[in-house]
């Protein structure tokens, strides 16, 4: 999936149309992640076939809360999902296949098991934090604060343990650094976050009108 700071830039670029509430968008951005903070299968939460599949179903989302979308919790959640999908449709396939290789930025491919793959993809994540903050000029301080619950009904987590993916979003952040990464050009991400923007706000508008 891309990463949180990833997702939490694709949402403000699309919320400089949408002039929703941002602490409320950013929250329903990070949200689906509260899955792996509780210990819970990612199948639910971000909507997907089964548990070999890594694709949200857009379709599955948009038919239980598409009528909701105006509320600024659940549009960052559709964010999350349709970035996770574009993630690994097109950005993901340029830089490893099945989990077999990884591609480094000097062209080099290493062989590389589910979980080296993940080492090297969020030690990525870890070292490209901060120049996306940086770059995006993020305001991530409902990292540090008692969050207010969302007043609706949502059934894929559970809303009352939302303060946990809060506070562990505000340790990645503190354990940021700018560093060497290994597969992520910072160019390819703000060009992947760019498209995002284009594709996701161009869906919201046709939903929204």
């Amino acid at each position: 999936m891309a990463s949180a700071i990833i997702h939490i830039a694709v949402a403000k670029e699309i919320n400089k149309e949408l002039h929703m509430n941002e602490k409320e968008l950013f929250l329903g951005t990070i949200a689906p992640d509260i899955s792996k903070q509780i210990g819970e299968s990612k199948v639910k939460s971000h909507f997907l076939t089964n548990k070999d599949s890594d694709l949200p179903n857009l379709e599955a989302f948009l038919d239980k809360y598409q009528s909701n979308l105006t509320n600024p919790f659940i549009m960052g959640y559709y964010i999350h999902l349709f970035t996770d999908y574009l993630w690994f449709k097109y950005f993901m396939p340029e830089i490893t296949n099945s989990n077999d290789y990884i591609k480094l930025l000097n062209g080099n491919k290493i062989k590389c098991n589910k979980e080296e793959l993940t080492k090297i993809i969020y030690n990525d994540y870890s070292n490209l934090n901060i120049l996306l903050i940086e770059e995006y000029n993020l305001d991530l301080s409902l990292f540090y604060e008692d969050i207010e619950i969302p007043n609706i009904k949502f059934d894929e987590i559970p809303l009352d343990k939302l303060q946990i993916i809060v506070d562990q979003m505000g340790i990645i952040v503190e354990n940021s650094k700018k560093g060497y990464t290994y597969s992520f050009n910072i160019d390819n991400v703000k060009s992947f976050i760019k498209l995002c923007t284009e594709i996701i706000s161009n869906d919201i508008k046709t939903r929204l009108n």
